[in-house]
């Protein structure tokens, strides 16, 4: 795989960084994660666009002007040998001569950038759906930021791991705020509801989601969810870059629903399948071509 490291392109395996690089020191950086389609980035401009959000809530000023970034990017997904794939973009503080928890003056960022192969769902997940469990949010505040402090849900993570399952939905206080790597939704008596954002990440492929919703006349709400409001719906699915839109048939051993797929899950991938393939031209704006 080809990396990028402050202003090189090089294999992946030639990327290196100090030791007191603060991203390795103190998880001192902020990421996004962009899909790309055929060569298409899906919602470039609005990932883009949130990873400066997350660099401004950390006081991490932008290596790059946006054109900058869009020359890098094209670049970067040009000389992968695969279609679709994953862009990894990381930013941190840098490196500076010491440990000090204080901001360091005049030390240059990091960049880093890599793109893999996509990871989809498989055709039984999407069809099917796939077991879930829940576990305890204990991250830090500021979940609305894609930070790359990312033990907890690393923690969260090997908690589905070590039960057999797909994802882990975390509860805080006990409601709903998301999956170790996705937005969660429910379906019930034909309403879609999800989390606010005052719980959980501005997903992109949430915020798509949305959208469709609205176009197949679905009524959305955005609330909090109790774990139990969870178990009694009648469709559940998590979203996101990786995830795509993936129905959840069973959490915590307990059937969602009818233990498949649902309905209204099914039209909501369809229409998003419609777009991330090209065939919505509604939507074309959304793909950005190298």
């Amino acid at each position: 795989m080809t990396a990028y490291l402050n202003g090189k392109f090089m294999p992946i395996a030639e990327a290196k960084i100090s030791p007191l690089d603060r991203g390795f020191l103190f998880a001192d950086g902020a990421y996004e994660v962009i899909p790309v389609y055929g060569r298409y980035g899906f919602r470039q401009e609005e990932h883009m666009r949130r990873f400066q959000v997350s660099l401004d809530g950390i006081r991490l000023p932008n290596p790059h002007t946006p054109d900058e970034w869009r020359a890098l990017i094209k670049q970067i997904i040009a000389n992968a040998p695969f279609e679709d794939q994953q862009l990894y973009i990381q930013v941190t503080r840098g490196a500076d001569v010491k440990r000090d928890a204080a901001f360091p003056v005049n030390v240059p960022q990091t960049v880093f950038m890599f793109t893999a192969p996509m990871a989809k769902p498989s055709a039984e997940m999407r069809a099917n759906g796939v077991a879930c469990i829940t576990a305890p949010d204990i991250r830090w505040g500021r979940c609305d930021l894609k930070t790359v402090a990312l033990l907890a849900n690393s923690q969260a993570r090997q908690v589905s791991v070590d039960a057999g399952c797909t994802e882990t939905i975390m509860i805080r206080d006990g409601y709903l705020t998301e999956g170790s790597a996705s937005n969660v939704f429910i379906v019930k008596n034909g309403t879609l509801y999800t989390p606010d954002l005052t719980s959980c990440l501005e997903g992109i492929t949430r915020a798509t989601v949305l959208t469709l919703a609205d176009e197949l006349g679905l009524k959305v709400i955005e609330k909090r969810i109790t774990r139990d409001e969870v178990y009694c719906a009648d469709e559940a699915f998590f979203t996101g870059t990786a995830a795509e839109v993936t129905p959840i048939r069973e959490l915590d051993r307990i059937e969602i629903g009818c233990g498949s797929r649902g309905p209204i899950t099914e039209k909501l991938q369809n229409a998003f399948f419609d777009i991330v393939n090209g065939r919505n031209p509604k939507y074309a704006h959304w793909l950005t071509k190298v």
